[in-house]
C-alpha cells in the first residue's frame, strides 16, 4: 500500500446515540487535570465527541481534540458498575498487561467518580488503523497471501498473550485459577438453562458430552475471551500488521485452548453453510485465511500440543456461544427489548447445538 494512508479506510466513530450524551464541561475539566498530573500533552481545541456503534456492552466514544484523539469507556446505563461492566477492572488489568504485551493500548485515566458523566469509566489513547469486521473497508483488499500472513500475525498474538508471565506482569490476582474448565462449564449450563425459551433445545445431551469430558491437565494463563479479527487494530499501510488488541473487559486467568475455542465459535470460513456465513463478523473466509481446523493444527503445533484432543475446547465455544445467543434471545422473546434484529436467533442456538453434536459425533471416532 501506498506510504499516504487514506483515511478513509480507518475505523471511525458515528453520531452520539440519543440519551447517551456527555456532559462535556466536566469531563473537560477532568480531562485537562488527569493529563496534567500524568504528564501527558495538554488538549489543543474544542473537544469534538463521537460515539461508537453497537452498546450493548460497553460504551465507546472517541474525543478529538486539535492535537490527539482519545477513547472513553464507561458501562452502559442501568447497569452495575462491579461484575459485567467494572471499568476499574478493565483499566488497571490493561495498565498491568502494558508492559509485558505491548499491543494493548495506552491508559491514561480512571475514575469512580459518577458525578463527572453519570458513571465510572477510563480514557486511553486513540489507536488509528483498520479494524476487519464483516468486510474490509472499501479500497483494502488483501491478496491471498496478505491473507495468510494476518491469519498467522492473528494467532501468533493470541500464543504471545498466552505465555505471558502473569506472575512478574503482576496479573496473578485476577482469577480463581485451577478449575476453571469446570466453573467455566457449570456456569455456562446454569445460563443456557435459565434463559431458555420453548423454542430451543435443552441441550442436555452436549452439558453431559462437556462435563463427562473435562480435560484433566490444565493450563491457567492470561486469556483474553474475546478474541477476534474485529477487535485487531490493523495498521492501515500494512494490514498485515497489528497495532493493537482492543476489548478486554472478559479477560481474566484461565484456559488457553478455552480462550481459542471461543474464538473458533466465530470463525466462518469460506466453504460454510448458509446459516454460518450469515453470521460472519469477521473476514475469516477471504481466500488464504485457514480454516477452523487449521487454526488449531498452527496453534497446537505452536505450543507443542495435540490436535486431536481439541473437541471438548471447540464444543465449549460453540456451547458458551448457544449461551449468549439465547441470553440475549431472551431479552426479546420476553419483550424486554424490542430490537427486531433478535426476533429468530433461537434459530442459530439450534444452529449452533447441531455444530456441537456434529463435533461431539466425529470426536468419537
Amino acid at each position: 500500500m501506498a506510504n499516504k494512508i487514506d483515511k478513509a479506510v480507518l475505523d471511525k466513530a458515528g453520531k452520539v446515540r440519543e440519551g447517551e450524551a456527555l456532559p462535556e464541561p466536566q469531563l473537560l475539566e477532568w480531562l485537562d487535570m488527569t493529563l496534567q498530573e500524568t504528564k501527558q500533552s495538554p488538549l489543543v481545541g474544542s473537544m469534538r465527541v463521537t460515539q461508537y456503534s453497537g452498546g450493548a456492552s460497553n460504551w465507546t466514544y472517541c474525543l478529538s481534540f486539535d492535537n490527539q484523539e482519545l477513547i472513553l469507556r464507561r458501562p452502559p446505563a442501568g447497569t452495575k458498575a462491579k461484575g459485567a461492566h467494572d471499568m476499574g477492572r478493565e483499566y488497571n488489568l490493561q495498565k498491568a498487561l502494558k508492559p509485558v504485551y505491548n499491543k494493548v493500548p495506552t491508559m491514561l485515566g480512571y475514575t469512580n467518580d459518577e458525578s463527572i458523566i453519570g458513571a465510572e469509566f477510563y480514557v486511553m489513547e486513540k489507536l488509528n488503523g483498520i479494524i476487519p469486521r464483516k468486510h474490509f473497508p472499501r479500497g483494502v483488499t488483501l491478496s491471498p497471501e496478505q491473507a495468510s500472513k494476518l491469519c498467522k500475525v492473528a494467532l501468533d498474538e493470541l500464543i504471545n498473550l498466552h505465555n505471558v508471565d502473569i506472575e512478574s506482569a503482576g496479573l496473578n490476582h485476577l482469577g480463581k485459577g485451577a478449575g476453571y474448565a469446570e466453573r467455566q462449564i457449570s456456569g455456562w449450563i446454569k445460563r443456557y438453562t435459565n434463559a431458555r425459551t420453548w423454542n430451543v433445545p435443552s441441550g442436555r445431551k452436549v452439558m453431559n458430552w462437556l462435563e463427562k469430558h473435562l480435560p484433566a491437565k490444565e493450563t491457567i494463563c492470561m486469556t483474553h475471551n474475546d478474541y477476534r479479527f474485529d477487535n485487531l487494530v490493523l495498521d492501515a499501510q500494512d494490514p498485515t500488521h497489528i497495532l493493537g488488541v482492543l476489548d478486554w473487559e472478559l479477560a481474566t486467568l484461565g484456559d488457553p485452548l478455552m480462550d481459542l475455542g471461543n474464538s473458533l465459535a466465530y470463525w466462518v470460513q469460506a466453504d460454510d453453510d448458509f446459516l454460518a456465513r450469515s453470521t460472519q463478523r469477521q473476514p475469516t473466509h477471504l481466500k488464504g485465511m485457514m480454516t477452523r481446523q487449521e487454526v488449531i493444527d498452527y496453534y497446537c503445533q505452536k505450543q507443542g500440543l495435540e490436535p486431536d484432543e481439541f473437541a471438548f475446547y471447540e464444543v465449549y465455544g460453540l456451547f458458551r456461544l448457544a449461551g449468549i445467543v439465547q441470553q440475549i434471545y431472551y431479552r426479546y422473546h420476553h419483550k424486554q427489548t424490542k430490537n427486531k434484529a433478535y426476533k429468530n436467533l433461537w434459530v442459530f442456538v439450534h444452529y449452533l447445538l447441531y455444530r456441537c453434536n456434529k463435533v461431539i459425533k466425529h470426536a468419537k471416532r
